[in-house]
């Protein structure tokens, strides 16, 4: 999906989840990184277009979003054609997404849970399931399903589901709603490298990985589901 040249990713540091089992914690709850400016930000993503990356991806990007729609009107006076990819948690406002339309090529957010109190231990966002499905349904009127040219992404939406052990993300209920009420053409992205990380340890259900068993009951339930499922 993104090809010889590799994904232009630019990662910001900080967070707007408390995710207990984050493996990246160091960047998005220690916030380590250097200050940049809209300029030197803009000129990130040109460089990643004169290298060859085909696309800029945004890691974590909410907290910052004013700022990227900055960079990026500025990176496009000064030539970027790249498609932009929007790669978030999935904890964003619709007033917030509103502003993003056509800034976002490619949203790719994740549905982390169905439960919320799961979402209120887990991550610190009891309301992170509504948020999230009003967050989702925003960015398929947006940008709509995903497309591609020649094996690449280039337009759509892009969901990416974490299977936690014991079904604790609800990864059933999730997959439903995208089939019901986002679109039966959804592509999801049904990931496996759950480990425990940070503060998992302290919470005993999700102190393991995922059995096969449970990725894959997740898997085909998304392919019955009718869903295109990333392999």
């Amino acid at each position: 999906m993104v090809g010889s040249g590799g994904s232009g990713t630019i990662f910001f540091a900080g967070c707007n989840l408390g995710c207990v089992f984050c493996q990246n914690f160091d960047i998005s709850h220690h916030r380590q990184g250097h200050l940049v400016t809209i300029e030197q930000l803009a000129k990130s993503m040109l460089e990643l277009q004169y290298y060859g990356c085909c696309n800029i991806n945004f890691v974590t990007p909410t907290h910052v979003a004013p700022a990227i729609v900055a960079a990026l009107k500025l990176a496009r006076e000064e030539g970027l054609t790249l498609p932009t990819v929007y790669n978030t948690g999935g904890y964003d406002s619709v007033e917030t997404l509103k502003l993003l339309e056509g800034f976002v090529d490619i949203y790719m957010p994740d549905m982390k849970y169905a439960d919320p109190k799961v979402a209120g231990e887990l991550s610190a966002a009891p309301d992170y399931p509504q948020i999230n499905r009003e967050a989702v349904i925003e960015m398929h009127r947006q940008v709509g399903d995903l497309k591609t040219e020649k094996g690449l992404a280039t337009r759509g939406l892009l969901v990416r589901h974490l299977v936690l052990p014991e079904n604790l993300a609800g990864s059933f209920e999730i997959i439903d709603f995208l089939a019901e009420q986002i679109s039966p053409k959804t592509t999801i992205n049904i990931m496996d490298q759950y480990r425990p990380c940070y503060k998992a340890s302290n919470h005993p259900k999700i102190n393991r990985r995922p059995t096969p068993e449970e990725i894959q009951s997740v898997c085909q339930y998304a392919i019955k589901k009718g869903l295109n499922v990333l392999d």
